[in-house]
């Protein structure tokens, strides 16, 4: 149902026929592809990027040179990497190769565009209208649903499941469209999870950091029971598909895919373990600042002790003189208006 639904939206590649070359070490640094669709993408977000940069130079503002290396070579180099390179060639030819792009798109991308911080950026940048339409955006009750961090975490845990237990894998293999379009939807629910998770940009459904660390350890076990569940399959997964590109070079499609699933599993914990690694520093950081927060704060507090002390001291000294001058001087004043010969003790003329 799905398939001819899909069918008549787009139409679908016929099945393949030729052999694709062997992918060799050499080819795998040197076959390039060109995805119009994903380079433009690329180019359009370094550009904007960089944009702000130079605006952010012009006004004498400092920006952080690792959020920079962030996003432009962590971030969009990896999606180039991702879909531009040989991984963008052999994606459709090769399960394993498909998984390496998966997993860099939906988890190595996106935490590198968190830890470069675009939205910080352009609001710092962008002229009034556009920054009070992003944070009129920022504030939506659609952007808190869509990072409300339970679903975020539920749509990144199902992708995986529902693509590559239904149809619509294969249906990805045979259109350009979906297959652009599911590169497109690991990237966007990759950064919808670790972009609150990571909590430098200032976007809703940011958490604290214990249970960021908690749906960091949610997160760890799903893509070994993925991985486990692919490689002990003795069922091809888009098996029309593979099996007809008739290919005399190892691996075999199901050697492929064992690979494919050992790919995932071992891969997911390294890269869970990455944004621990990277969750933790943030947290450090936060606590840095806050901590340096706390002193100024004191710091404020008691030199405003210290200036409003001195005052308070002299003014006090100041009323106690007043009243010691007042008392002297009534003092003064009834010993020159008693008669002579009065008030003195007795004895006092003898």
């Amino acid at each position: 149902m799905l398939s001819r639904f899909v069918t008549v939206l787009v139409p679908l590649h016929a099945t393949p026929t030729n052999q694709p070359p062997p992918l060799t070490p050499t080819r795998l640094l040197t076959e390039w592809t060109w995805q119009w669709s994903m380079a433009l993408g690329i180019a359009i977000a370094g550009t904007l990027y960089i944009g702000g940069l130079v605006g952010l130079r012009r006004r004498g503002d400092r920006w952080p040179v690792q959020r920079s290396f962030s996003f432009l070579l962590g971030g969009l180099g990896s999606i180039a990497l991702a879909t531009l390179s040989a991984l963008g060639t052999y994606d459709t030819v090769l399960f394993s190769v498909h998984v390496v792009q998966h997993m860099i798109l939906m988890m190595v991308a996106p935490l590198f565009l968190a830890l470069g911080a675009p939205i910080t950026l352009a609001l710092r940048t962008l002229p009034t209208r556009p920054r009070s339409m992003l944070l009129a955006v920022l504030h939506s009750r659609f952007a808190r649903v869509l990072t409300f961090a339970p679903l975020t975490l539920a749509l990144f845990i199902a992708t995986p499941f529902a693509l590559y237990y239904s149809q619509f894998y294969e249906i990805s293999l045979r259109s350009d469209f979906w297959h652009a379009f599911l590169h497109l939807h690991f990237l966007i629910i990759g950064c919808l999870l670790t972009w609150p998770l990571m909590g430098i940009d200032p976007v809703p459904g940011r958490i604290s950091h214990p249970l960021r660390l908690l749906m960091l350890f949610l997160m760890l076990p799903f893509h070994a029971f993925l991985g486990i569940s692919i490689m002990s399959s003795t069922t091809l997964i888009a098996e029309s598909w593979y099996l007809a590109f008739n290919r005399t070079w190892p691996p075999s499609p199901l050697d492929d895919q064992y690979l494919a699933g050992g790919i995932m599993w071992a891969s997911g914990d390294a890269l869970a373990l990455l944004m621990l690694i990277a969750l933790f520093a943030q947290w450090y950081a936060s606590s840095q600042r806050e901590a340096r927060r706390e002193d100024r704060r004191l710091d404020r507090l008691e030199a405003r002790a210290q200036r409003a002390a001195p005052t308070a001291v002299g003014s006090r000294d100041d009323r106690e003189q007043a009243r010691y001058d007042q008392a002297r001087a009534g003092q003064v004043a009834e010993a020159e208006m008693r008669p002579a010969g009065t008030g003195g003790q007795p004895g006092d003329d003898q």
